[in-house]
């Protein structure tokens, strides 16, 4: 089977008024799909790619400068990771290994928080804002356009932000500081972002690619 757009994991309102079902519907049902499409497209044909999953696929494209199916597959994972990061709005909070982590590295949630949000405003153009596990301790990052942990040693992948325009130009009309706001304060998954902590985090958006086609 080939590389599907995955369901999201609430209903298409549930993050509002944070983040619209319009969004969701523009976000996931119209980007994201495009990169899902485009990924397939792209290694249908490939014998090398032929069954690979998708990290392998993100990985390949990247040693083999591939720019157009690192740029589609990458872009298939990072949205498929972020739409994980989200919750519904029930005032969660990090708990347990997670929390400690926290109060290690930034002193409490809200002052890692803060430093996720200026890394978020402040990255110039697309891209991502990272909170990853780095050798054991927490790091706030950012990756351009559709960089991915995925092609990074080292780098965890904990939660991501999402700052392409497409991301907030329907609720919050190009405002990235009050969508950092909005997601931030109200609709993280901690419970995620605590799983990710074993270090599986890649696997949790990856899945399977289709066998190549063949031809005579």
């Amino acid at each position: 089977m080939a590389f599907q757009l995955p369901d999201l994991p609430y209903a298409k309102d549930a993050l509002a008024p944070h983040m619209s079902a319009e969004t969701l519907e523009y976000h996931h049902g119209k980007h994201h799909r495009a990169y899902v499409n485009k990924t397939n497209e792209l290694v249908q044909n490939d014998s090398q790619l032929s069954g690979a999953s998708l990290l392998q696929v993100v990985k390949d494209a990247k040693r083999t400068a591939n720019n157009k199916l690192f740029n589609n597959s990458a872009q298939l994972w990072n949205h498929s990771f972020f739409w994980q990061c989200l919750a519904p709005s029930q005032g969660q909070q990090p708990s347990g290994k997670l929390a400690k982590l926290i109060e290690d590295g930034f002193g409490n949630a809200e002052a890692m928080l803060q430093k996720l949000h200026e890394e978020a405003v402040n990255h110039f153009a697309s891209g991502w804002a990272w909170l990853v596990l780095d050798r054991g301790a927490l790091r706030i990052t950012s990756l351009h356009d559709a960089d991915t942990p995925i092609v990074h040693e080292g780098m965890v992948p904990l939660f991501t932000l999402d700052v392409w325009e497409h991301a907030y130009y329907i609720d919050y009309r190009n405002e990235r500081p009050k969508f950092a706001t909005a997601v931030l304060q109200n609709i993280v998954n901690w419970d995620f972002v605590g799983e990710n902590l074993d270090g599986t985090g890649l696997e949790r958006a990856n899945q399977q690619g289709a066998e190549a086609a063949v031809t005579a």
